[in-house]
């Protein structure tokens, strides 16, 4: 019996349905690549394809909407990457630099007629280490946006399901914004997860075991610390960016930069007051170990004190010469006994009358 033919795609198969063929497939670390068109979800392209659509876009005979632009995303692990960028991309010099460096910073920069940002994210499995922080690369003009990366990230893998499930961004920059709201969504959950952590530690402040508490404290605020540093976007490079942005930039996104800005202000407000609410409970800790060890060097002092009269007693009579008091008297030891208890409850009211 013949087999069944085996059916060809279709030049009109759904988009989105084709994205799992292009992914990982193209050379030069390609990871995925879209174009967007107005009114469309984005839809899977090749490298050549998006070279001869840029191409096309550049050239002033063919007019193309505002609206259009492609979305190349890289894999730094390969060799070939950066310069297949560099020779077809008329990207800017920054972004280049920005990989060499490597630079974690999260920032957004205005390089002329390009967007130069650096994008933190948490890879997966975190569980509040700062190695597993991972860092986006990214750049973008009117008409295309770059992005590369050396770990995979979440957010930009939520970012690709997004897009294969249909959803769709008017311009360019609305892809870094959508990127910088999850970052500003990550922020949010590492300061409830931080919350609740400290939480715990002051519900079990009372019950003992401070100096594993304060060492957990410090784990956990070095941690925020440095992820306030890598996670946070440089403020003044956005106010610059807010101020005085690029001509091609639609005002809508402007605007919505500003809210992202806004919510990432509020984010680290809570921050830096959950890192103060931890310094607090540390120095209460400390408070806390200070007046124990205070309480037994106390303790340790008053038994050397009411020890005192006896080993100065003992010391003494334990000489074995000539002349000692009360060696023929039949009531001596009695009598030195009688004045020990005095001399040491002398030292005893000493010792306490000043305890408070």
């Amino acid at each position: 019996m013949a087999s069944a033919p085996v059916p060809s795609t279709s030049l009109t198969q759904h988009p989105n349905d084709m994205a799992p063929l292009n992914y990982g497939s193209d050379p030069h670390g390609l990871i995925c690549g879209f174009l967007f068109t107005p009114d469309a979800p984005g839809r899977p392209i090749s490298l050549d394809e998006a070279v001869a659509w840029i191409r096309d876009a550049d050239a002033a005979e063919t007019p193309v909407s505002p609206e259009s632009f492609v979305w190349l995303h890289f894999n730094l692990s390969d060799a070939s990457a950066q310069s297949w960028m560099r020779s077809n991309l008329a990207l800017a010099p920054e972004f280049f630099e920005a990989l060499r460096e490597g630079s974690r910073s999260t920032r957004i920069e205005d390089a002329g007629d390009h967007l130069v940002a650096v994008v933190n994210d948490v890879a997966y499995e975190f569980s509040f280490e700062p190695s597993e922080i991972a860092t986006l690369w990214m750049t973008v003009t009117e008409r295309v946006a770059v992005s590369a990366r050396s770990h995979p990230l979440k957010s930009i893998d939520r970012l690709r399901q997004a897009v294969r499930e249909g959803g769709r961004f008017d311009s360019s920059l609305s892809l870094l914004i959508h990127l910088m709201h999850d970052q500003g969504d990550v922020l949010v959950r590492i300061v409830r997860e931080a919350t609740v952590q400290v939480d715990a530690v002051e519900d079990t402040l009372e019950r003992g075991q401070l100096q594993r508490k304060r060492a957990d404290l410090g784990k956990l605020r070095r941690v925020l610390v440095r992820l306030q540093r890598l996670l946070a976007p440089e403020p003044g490079a956005l106010f610059r960016l807010l101020r005085q942005p690029p001509a091609w930039i639609a005002e809508r996104d402007l605007d919505e930069l500003r809210q992202g800005t806004e919510e990432f202000s509020l984010v680290l407000r809570d921050l830096m007051a959950l890192q103060e609410r931890i310094k607090l409970l540390q120095e209460e800790i400390a408070a806390q170990v200070s007046e124990q060890t205070n309480r037994s060097l106390f303790t340790l002092t008053v038994i050397t004190v009411l020890g005192l009269p006896i080993n100065i007693c003992t010391g003494l009579f334990g000489m074995n010469v000539g002349g000692i008091p009360f060696s023929e008297s039949p009531h001596g030891f009695l009598m030195i006994f009688l004045l020990l208890i005095v001399f040491t409850g002398l030292a005893g009211w000493l010792a306490f009358r000043r305890r408070d």
